[in-house]
């Protein structure tokens, strides 16, 4: 029987910031966040811990869950990963760590993105995962390169118009 040979994963690559951001979540999830789940814990279980209607104590267990879930994943995104330095962001095509500036020439609108791992992506924040369909579609691009995908909106077209640091 043969063993199974896996390939040595690639290190996870964070920007400073989003790196930054990480470290920052995992210690008020560590310290803040359990501490106020555990006090919820021990209010909800005063007002009947054998109830069959503790309908807080169940909901507080699910947050409990999804915070630990979180903690774990946060450690384990952190354990391996390596900060981009800027020789290491592309600026002759769009990479990670990259920013890019796209024109949507149909509506009219230019706007700027960041491509980030998964971990760190926030599209409210204009922080686009390379895992995403935008993402993607613009990995690899240069200026002057449509990055053509399909949204909830329907068949996206963008035009890269710059790309920095």
């Amino acid at each position: 029987m043969e063993e199974l040979e896996l390939e040595p994963s690639k290190p996870l690559l964070l920007t400073p910031e989003g790196h930054k951001r990480l470290q920052e979540e995992l210690a008020r999830l560590t310290t803040d966040k359990r501490a106020e789940i555990a006090e919820r814990i021990r209010a909800s279980k005063d007002h009947g811990e054998y109830s069959e209607d503790n309908n807080e104590l169940d909901e507080v267990k699910i947050e409990q869950a999804i915070v630990e879930n979180r903690i774990i994943e946060l450690k384990s995104a952190l354990s391996g990963a390596e900060i981009l330095t800027p020789d290491l962001i592309p600026t002759d095509n769009v990479g990670l760590g990259s920013k890019v500036k796209v024109k949507d020439s149909d509506r009219k609108i230019e706007f700027e993105v960041m491509m980030v791992a998964s971990v760190e992506a926030d599209p409210d924040n204009d922080l686009i995962s390379e895992e995403s369909p935008m993402g993607q579609a613009l990995m690899g691009k240069a200026v002057g390169d449509i990055a053509a995908f399909d949204a909830p909106a329907g068949r996206m077209q963008y035009e890269v118009t710059k790309i920095w640091r």
